[in-house]
């Protein structure tokens, strides 16, 4: 599903060169659920805009789902997204004046894929997640739990291949992460690959693999 190989990222501040990735090798299966770890500037985040089509590389080919993803422009790099990866934030990023129903339909507005009822989907997407009783609350009814829940529940209304998690814990009490957790197990049981972005070490033992990236690097890939 997705193959980096010498994946490097470099930015340039006036004349100078910041390599954030440096030869990055990595192959991810369908159906797996991996947990990258590293801390603040291991470059982490970098790798996951680039697996998420959110950036390019500098370097280095990257191979998603059979398709050299190098040479594609904007609107094809925007549509894979749409298509192929359902996307969760550490804040969430709903909109305030929508009710959770509505922030779950959002992708579809730009989806190609012609979901079938979509408000059906969604509205048994939050039931699923136990908000069938807050379809109609907005963000700021919500607690942060549910406010993720119904991130979740938006990432997956396109019915998407794979789950892109950037510290999806990390606005959230520990009881509340395990939680949100233990809906992405549940996720991968059912068929989904999960990439969960973290620099929580307890977070790892969720996963199937874990992939820790230290200054630009990967430097330990092992199955949990």
């Amino acid at each position: 599903m997705i193959d980096l190989k010498d994946i490097k990222k470099s930015y340039f501040v006036g004349d100078r060169e910041l390599q954030i990735l440096k030869g990055i090798d990595l192959k991810i299966s369908r159906g797996e659920f991996v947990v990258l770890m590293g801390v603040s500037g291991s470059g982490k985040t970098t790798l996951m805009n680039i697996v998420g089509l959110l950036d390019k590389q500098t370097e280095g080919r990257y191979t998603f789902e059979n398709i050299d993803v190098g040479g594609l422009n904007d609107e094809t790099l925007a549509d894979m997204r749409n298509r192929y990866i359902g996307f969760v934030f550490q804040q969430f990023f709903l909109l305030p004046y929508l009710d959770a129903i509505e922030n779950v339909l959002i992708p579809v507005v730009y989806s190609k894929k012609g979901i079938k009822h979509p408000r059906e989907k969604a509205k048994g997407l939050l039931a699923k997640f136990g908000l069938e009783h807050r379809v109609h609350n907005k963000p700021a009814q919500l607690s942060g739990g549910e406010q993720q829940r119904v991130a979740i529940a938006r990432a997956l209304v396109n019915d998407p291949e794979l789950i892109l998690a950037d510290e999806p814990t990390g606005a959230l009490d520990s009881k509340t992460g395990g939680e949100i957790m233990h809906l992405f197990k549940m996720l991968n049981n059912e068929g989904k690959t999960i990439i969960v972005v973290t620099h929580d070490p307890k977070l790892a033992t969720f996963g199937k693999r874990l992939v820790r990236i230290e200054d630009g690097a990967i430097s330990e890939d092992i199955t949990t």
